[in-house]
Formats: structure tokens, sequence, C-alpha cells
């Protein structure tokens, strides 16, 4: 008797593969292409919605300070922001509002945080290839701007911002003022990322998600910079990267692709959590 011939009863890889992606929500690797603008900024404003849905679960949140802002794709000039005074808690689409660079609400029926104008406006300004921009009052961000110095490249995840961060020092308290605010976007240059001494992080990224995800690594970065300064100060502290490995390593993880990616499941993780925040 003949042997079954195997190839029958063995599934055909690429059908099992399909059949294993209908079964399971399968993450973007790249930002999707729009048919239209609006379709667009609704995409827009949904991450940036539970871009700050996340931060406060990652307690990024600290009474009113703090904004994120996602240019909109039909009038470059404006931005989408957190309307002032309403909890990361409880920012959604339908609350999000529209600024220019005056600091002029052009859409929706809410206040405007003067220094998420002053600083964000700028940036926008002088970055066209800049969607959105990231800044709070995070903990370990807070503490390492103290401290004024860039992170070393001491582990995989901080690799992502080696060469590719920098230092403001010029702190002039609350930022009211355009000229600061144009000082912080000079200072920023062509980087993702920037510690602004004694006010804590600021990231950037040609995506919501990619900003997104540069500001929880940055901020973890930081933790795990003090905690390891900390745990080493007896033995000469934390053992650096080196130079070739840390730039090729910044290739890979610090890739715009890279940020996009790495936020596609913590999205999935809280609309499925939090769906209000579509509304």
């Amino acid at each position: 008797m003949n042997a079954p011939d195997k190839s029958i009863l063995r599934p055909d890889a690429k059908a099992l593969s399909l059949e294993r992606s209908k079964a399971i929500n399968v993450l973007p690797m790249k930002p999707p292409v729009f048919s239209t603008i609006r379709e667009e900024r609704l995409h827009r404003k949904q991450r940036l919605a539970a871009t700050f849905r996340l931060f406060s679960k990652f307690g990024f949140d600290n009474g009113v300070a703090g904004h994120v802002t996602a240019r909109d794709p039909q009038y470059p000039e404006t931005f989408w922001v957190n309307p002032f005074g309403v909890h990361y808690s409880q920012v959604k689409v339908s609350n999000l509002i529209r600024v220019d660079h005056h600091g002029d609400v052009v859409e929706g029926d809410l206040d405007v945080n003067r220094a998420a104008f002053v600083i964000h406006a700028r940036v926008h300004q002088a970055r066209p290839d800049v969607i959105a921009a990231a800044h709070t009052h995070s903990t370990w961000g807070l503490i390492w701007s103290a401290l004024g110095r860039k992170l070393d490249p001491i582990t995989i995840d901080s690799c992502a911002f080696y060469k590719d961060h920098v230092v403001y020092e010029d702190f002039g308290g609350v930022v009211l003022e355009l000229d600061e605010g144009q000082r912080i976007a000079e200072a920023l240059g062509p980087h993702k990322a920037a510690i602004l001494q004694n006010h804590g992080l600021m990231t950037v990224g040609g995506t919501v998600d990619e900003c997104a995800w540069w500001y929880i690594a940055m901020d973890r970065a930081c933790q795990v910079q003090i905690h390891a300064e900390s745990a080493s100060a007896r033995t000469g502290g934390p053992k650096l990267i080196s130079p070739d490995i840390a730039e090729h390593t910044a290739g890979l993880a610090g890739a715009p692709e890279a940020g996009y990616f790495q936020f596609q499941p913590l999205y999935a993780r809280i609309v499925a959590e939090q769906p209000d925040l579509l509304d």
C-alpha cells in the first residue's frame, strides 16, 4: 500500500497564515494611506486621544500641565491639542480643539493652554516634517531633566535616542512667551527629542504614533538610567554600549518605522479598554 501524500495531509503554509491572520488583529507595520482628508484627520485625532489615555495610565499626567499636538492634514498651519483643564483620562476625539499659530481656537468650544501654543506652534513651524509633538511633566523625565544631561547608551532601548536628542538649558520658568518657544524649536533642530532642563521631556514624530512611543520610551530610559546609576554608584557607573554598536542599534530601534510599530499594541489595548476615547 502506498504511503499517503504528506502534502495533502499538511496544511498549505500560505493558507494557514491567511487563516491565522483572520483570527487575530494583525498590527500594521506602516501608517495607512488615506483616500480622503477627512479619514486622515479622524485617524490623527483618534491616535491623539488614545495617546492621552495611555499617558494617563503611565502616570504622565500632572494637574493641567502637559500637551500633545497633531498637525491638521488639511490646514497644516493649525494643530489639534487637548483642551486646557481636561484630565488626560477624559480626553476623547470629540473634545479635542484645533488651534492656529496665533493661539486662537479655530475649532472646538474649550480653551487652549498657552504653554501648548507657545512651545508647539514654534516646533511645528520650524519642522514641517513633524506631525506630532509631546511634552508632559512626567516624574522620571522631570527628575532626569534636573541633571541637565543627555541620556547615555546603556541599554538597547536608550540607544533609540543615541545622537538624536538634545538638552535645552535655557529654562525660563513657565513658557508663556513665543521667543522661548522659538529657542526650544531651534535647540531641538532635526532631532526626535529634547530634554528641557528642569522642565521635562519633549518628543516629536512624523506620526502621532511615533511621537507618543518616543515619549514613553524616553521616560522609561530616564527611569532606567536613574536606577542604574544609583545601583552602580560604588562600581563606577553603568557600562556604556560602544559607539559603533549604539549607532547601529539607533538605526534600527530609533527608526521612525520602529516608533510607529511599537505604538500599535498600546493603541489596540487602550481602545479595547476605553472605547469611549473614540467618541
